[in-house]
């Protein structure tokens, strides 16, 4: 049965949104002021497929690639660049809203770049066991076929041919290969997961593989099979010795932004706690100018902090220390003798070490999040605490998707 619908607002994932009396209707790939005919989508009540845009908005764009719809990756490549940022914007101003917040939120800041440094790919057997290597399907449980990404940096050149490669000699079934791929300083750093052990003819195979494509190192469950160099990243003044499948911010300029940001509004701390530290874009740049405390519950991570910060005889001293801060964050007491404290969780958020910030005199505290709902959360646990939301900073890194990143400054 074919519907018409008026679409009145895009919502916090992309879709169109129309409404009746029963709810809202989500139409993916419409926009607002748009009239649309759509289709029930079978099995989703609330969603509906666009079948044809009758009245088109003066908003939409050409979308830049031809998987834009089917491939799950991007949300919104058909609507302009203005209205794009302030909905991006209002993603944060609505999640505070939401939480009964109240913090000035500037302008979003555009982190793009050159693209994004790092993509996981998927391969799986479809339908007449046909090999697709791509991205997931927008809500289907499948993988659609690429041939090219226009949001990937060409530093990932090669990353999806390699990827291609892989997955034909580890032939995967209905369960799907993840091929990760990190373009570093020296080349690509190629991580598979999903298979279970390889045999020599699958070793020897995918080395051959590694050495064909240029592959920096090539490994299988962080394990290694293949490498020609070890791979490398500068990180402020360093260069870190990058772990298997390390994360990363998503792309350089992203991480140059978040750091431009956390580094300015520590600039007069003589002492700083950096939480969920990872490799140290933070530590690693704060460093040059205050004494660091690293903390992660990823080992790898924090030894390849320490080997870099150690080569860079400049920084101040940066000591690392492994520790889960979900489930035994820093306390009140630990965290008194630090002028500032940065902290920057998965998109879980880190509740429980907001709740320990809270209770702490740490006057300054700098959140990072890339998830404006647990943002929003942890935030309320700061202000609970005695803190200040000072201000907000969105920066958008992930251009045509539904993730923002935020840095807020928290004062006592």
């Amino acid at each position: 049965m074919v519907e018409r619908l008026t679409i009145l607002r895009i919502g916090h994932r992309g879709d169109g949104i129309a409404g009746d009396l029963e709810g809202p209707i989500y139409v993916p790939g419409a926009l607002p002021g748009e009239t649309v005919e759509v289709e029930a989508v079978p099995g989703h009540p609330d969603r509906r497929a666009v079948l044809r845009v009758e009245r088109p908005s003066a908003e939409r764009v050409a979308p830049i690639c031809p998987h834009f719809g089917v491939c799950g990756g991007c949300a919104v490549q058909h609507w302009d660049a203005a209205p794009y940022r302030a909905w991006k914007r209002d993603l944060i101003v609505e999640a505070l809203c939401q939480a009964r917040l109240d913090a000035p939120v500037a302008e979003l800041i555009d982190a793009h770049g050159e693209g994004r440094r790092r993509a996981t790919f998927h391969a799986r057997r479809g339908a007449h066991d046909i090999l697709e290597v791509g991205f997931s399907a927008a809500r289907e449980p499948r993988v659609i076929g690429i041939d090219r990404c226009p949001v990937l940096a060409k530093s990932l050149d090669g990353a999806l041919a390699a990827a291609w490669a892989i997955a034909e000699a580890l032939r995967p079934n209905k369960k799907s290969l993840d091929i990760q791929a990190t373009a570093t300083d020296v080349g690509l750093d190629i991580d598979v997961r999903g298979r279970g052990p390889l045999t020599a003819p699958l070793t020897t195979a995918l080395a051959r593989i590694a050495a064909e494509h240029d592959l920096a190192r090539l490994t299988r469950h962080g394990e290694l099979v293949a490498q020609s160099r070890a791979p490398t990243l500068r990180v402020g003044p360093t260069i870190v010795p990058l772990p298997p499948a390390a994360f990363l911010q998503a792309t350089a300029e992203g991480e140059a932004v978040l750091s431009r940001l956390v580094v300015s509004a520590c600039a007069d701390a003589g002492k700083i706690a950096d939480l969920f530290c990872g490799i140290g874009p933070f530590a690693l740049r704060l460093a040059a100018r205050a004494r660091i405390v690293a903390v992660d519950t990823d080992e790898a991570a924090l030894a390849a902090l320490k080997r870099a910060a150690a080569s860079a005889p400049r920084l101040k001293p940066v000591e690392v220390a492994a520790r889960d801060l979900f489930k035994d964050p820093f306390v009140a007491a630990e965290l008194h003798r630090f002028d500032a404290a940065v902290f920057d969780p998965p998109r879980q958020g880190a509740q429980a070490q907001a709740r320990a910030l809270a209770a702490s005199g740490v006057p300054l505290i700098v959140a990072v999040s890339c998830n404006p709902a647990t943002f929003a959360r942890d935030a309320a646990e700061l202000l609970r605490g005695g803190y200040r939301l000072v201000g907000i900073t969105p920066v958008d890194q992930f251009r045509y998707s539904a993730h923002v990143e935020i840095v807020a400054r928290f004062e006592k």
